[in-house]
């Protein structure tokens, strides 16, 4: 048996999540589908995070297990000529036996897009939450500044989550207005109308269930001036979670990136 490596992106608008589920179409399913002519029979393909319904990828990677002897180009190929445009297979390699796509991730970084302004352009709406309040990216930049460290962010997860520990490591956790979305060529300029594009990038050890919008539902109500910025630090001392902000929308979060690497801040702790 051979392990083989996919980086793969999805739009998940209209997609049940990357989990398998037992209606609706998920992208392990469509993935698992496209694999089994490979295999002459059901196959498993493993994902490193498990994106909700409704949110993006641009580099999840998974792990599968082939008898096949097709070259990994030629697999590629197939899979994307199997897979419906919304899911695209972007690279595939030959990896160790021991690799599994969700065990080895040693980070994850997660974006969030908020489009801030009066009107959100028809080809922005799938990928970025419309917010058309005034917001103080000062506050929300430092209040997303004190999610760096190890915290227990208990307040900012999903009721049910069934996680042995919600204490998490984040690397990098920071907010920043961008000119246009990079490479989407009909809206290219974000800025037009008065409006701007507003990023929350957050890199960590894991994520628990819808951590990442309740940070930045939180982000948005301090950006309003609804809260406080000293509202961050409270929620990871042990505020409930009635006081951190609302769920922010699926359709503005996207899996960026995950690094199989130490991150340089553990490589530099262990030297």
């Amino acid at each position: 048996m051979r392990t083989i490596k996919l980086l793969i992106a999805y739009d998940g608008t209209d997609l049940v999540g990357w989990q398998r589920q037992p209606a609706g179409v998920s992208v392990q399913g469509l993935l698992e589908e496209a694999v089994a002519p490979f295999q002459n029979g059901p196959v498993s393909v493993i994902g490193a995070g498990r994106t909700d319904a409704g949110v993006h990828a641009a580099g999840q990677v998974a792990s599968v297990q082939l008898a096949s002897a097709a070259g990994v180009e030629d697999l590629r190929r197939s899979l994307n000529a199997r897979l419906p445009p919304v899911v695209r297979v972007l690279g595939a390699g030959e990896a160790p036996a021991s690799f599994h796509a969700r065990f080895d991730a040693r980070t994850k970084t997660y974006e969030y897009r908020i489009l801030n302004g009066a009107v959100i352009s028809p080809f922005m709406h799938r990928y970025a939450w419309h917010v058309p309040w005034p917001l103080d990216l000062d506050r929300m930049a430092a209040a997303a500044r004190a999610i760096e460290g190890t915290h227990d962010f208990a307040c900012f997860q999903s009721t049910g989550s069934g996680v042995q520990t919600s204490v998490r490591q984040m690397y990098e956790s920071r907010v920043t207005a961008v000119s246009g979305l990079p490479g989407f060529t009909p809206f290219p300029d974000a800025t037009a109308n008065g409006s701007r594009l507003i990023v929350y990038r957050v890199r960590g050890s894991g994520f628990l269930r819808h951590m990442v919008r309740a940070i930045v539902g939180t982000l948005v109500d301090i950006g309003r001036g609804s809260v406080d910025p000293s509202i961050m630090p409270r929620l990871l001392a042990g505020e409930p979670r009635s006081a951190a902000g609302p769920t922010a929308p699926a359709h503005g979060l996207c899996l960026a990136s995950v690094s199989y690497d130490p991150p340089p801040e553990l490589v530099a702790a262990h030297r």
